[in-house]
């Protein structure tokens, strides 16, 4: 066949093999597996509702599978190694077809071709249009009809939906390789949104997550420009979602007012806001559009606005040219914020990037060595935060449930600002949410009673 589609990058063909061949079956059996962030995990639910909608059925386990579709990742060296095991895991499960997409596919299609079991590569340019392509099929026939956004079965199955509500970025923080990946900001209409939050809904999601590379410029290429605010505005007036969360949301994209938004209570009171370093000049170094007290004064205007709020945030250590006293800086800084997490990254240097061609590349041990002691500060700062709110009742959306024989199950899930809570139940209660007492804190969580079922 001759029908190869710029931009896609296709496996060597054994001879009279068709390129084509998932187009020709009807009924299969499909696979979905991310690699990174929660962007990635909204992609693949759309591609569930998709293939769902063409009458394919979701299986859980990739040795099952006729087609199994792999959304990569590269934002560190860890998530491209992890994709390039994923897709070799998938292939040597058995699965008759691998297709691979995503940012570590986009950056690397000739290496991601190559790998067993790979029949076809695409890039984010064309992701959107995954599934109709695979199945050679007019998008339009999606849109055709409200469809339920179902959970995915497997290690994908998630209690809320993550909507994808805007994809690329147009800042040019010297680290990052997503904005190469994925190319210039672009956002989705509200209607659109609030159609996919509806199907969620109907399928039975009790807490969608509102999610994108770069969340807080939801609105700004529009010829009209809107805020992030009216989004959000608009899924609580237009949805009955029982709960709203947002994802990561850069700390200078806030409007004045946007905290007012919390006055509804099905808004989970809990922001993510990446700071990546408590020091003024690696921030600088970092072409971030923020500062340690501006930043600062951002998280007291939330905390006064959001009782109980939970702020967590991502710091990179060891980034070139961070002398001892710039680490401990960053460090001071994060001790004396009260988070309640945060992730830590050891500086990864990605080709194509700014970052990666700056001098006073930091050595390996000590990235680690500073890691070890950023990670603990998160660890005291979550502990103190959680201790907070032991003897409080708080509801909390169970999102795994273990049998215990006669015993009932062992239940686990998250209140609306993030704390994880394992309880008793006398019934499997995933994807219910309910009142629970906070009784006790151990290394694994909160653990509480459930006073309401």
């Amino acid at each position: 066949m001759t029908d190869k589609k710029p931009g896609f990058c296709y496996p060597k063909e054994a001879p009279g093999e068709p390129r084509n061949r998932v187009s020709q079956r009807t009924g299969m059996k499909v696979y979905l597996d991310i690699i990174g962030c929660r962007l990635n995990q909204s992609e693949i639910e759309r591609f569930a509702s998709q293939f769902r909608a063409a009458g394919h059925t979701l299986v859980s386990d990739p040795a099952e599978a006729d087609l199994t579709v792999v959304n990569t990742c590269t934002v560190t060296t860890a998530a491209a190694a992890d994709s390039r095991q994923k897709i070799r895991a998938a292939a040597r499960a058995g699965s008759r077809e691998v297709l691979v997409t995503g940012c570590w596919a986009t950056m690397e299609p000739q290496n991601a071709a190559a790998l067993p079991g790979v029949s076809r590569v695409i890039p984010n340019a064309d992701k959107d249009a995954l599934v109709s392509e695979i199945l050679q099929i007019p998008p339009e026939v999606f849109d055709l009809e409200p469809v339920e956004r179902l959970p995915i079965p497997g290690a994908r199955l998630r209690t809320r939906a993550f909507i994808k509500a805007q994809d690329g970025c147009d800042n040019r923080c010297t680290f990052c390789i997503t904005t190469v990946a994925r190319g210039k900001g672009r956002s989705r209409p509200i209607s659109e949104i609030i159609a996919d939050v509806r199907a969620a809904h109907r399928g039975g999601a009790q807490e969608a997550a509102i999610t994108g590379v770069h969340l807080g410029s939801w609105g700004s290429d529009f010829e009209t420009p809107q805020p992030l605010k009216s989004l959000v505005e608009a899924i609580l007036r237009e949805t009955s979602i029982p709960r709203l969360r947002l994802s990561s949301l850069e700390p200078w994209d806030l409007e004045q007012d946007f905290f007012a938004l919390w006055e509804d209570n099905r808004l989970a009171r809990h922001l993510h806001l990446p700071l990546q370093s408590g020091c003024a000049a690696t921030l600088r170094r970092m072409a971030r559009k923020t500062t340690p007290d501006e930043y600062f004064r951002l998280v007291a205007t939330a905390r006064a606005a959001i009782p109980g709020v939970a702020i967590t945030t991502d710091v990179i250590v060891g980034f070139p040219g961070e002398r001892e006293a710039d680490f401990q800086e960053s460090l001071d800084f994060v001790r004396g914020m009260d988070f309640a997490g945060g992730h830590v990254f050891a500086y990864s240097a990605r080709p194509g990037t700014a970052a990666a061609r700056m001098p006073d590349q930091i050595p390996h041990p000590v990235r680690k060595a500073r890691s070890v002691k950023m990670r603990a500060a998160f660890d005291e700062a979550e502990t103190a935060y959680q201790t907070r709110f032991l003897g409080l009742t708080l509801s909390v959306l169970w999102e795994s449930a273990t049998a215990l024989g006669p015993r009932g199950w062992t239940v686990s899930g998250l209140t609306d600002n993030y704390l994880r809570v394992y309880a008793q139940a006398s019934q499997r209660l995933w994807n219910r949410i309910t009142l629970v007492q906070l009784t006790k804190l151990t290394g694994s969580g909160l653990h509480g009673i459930i006073s309401i079922t």
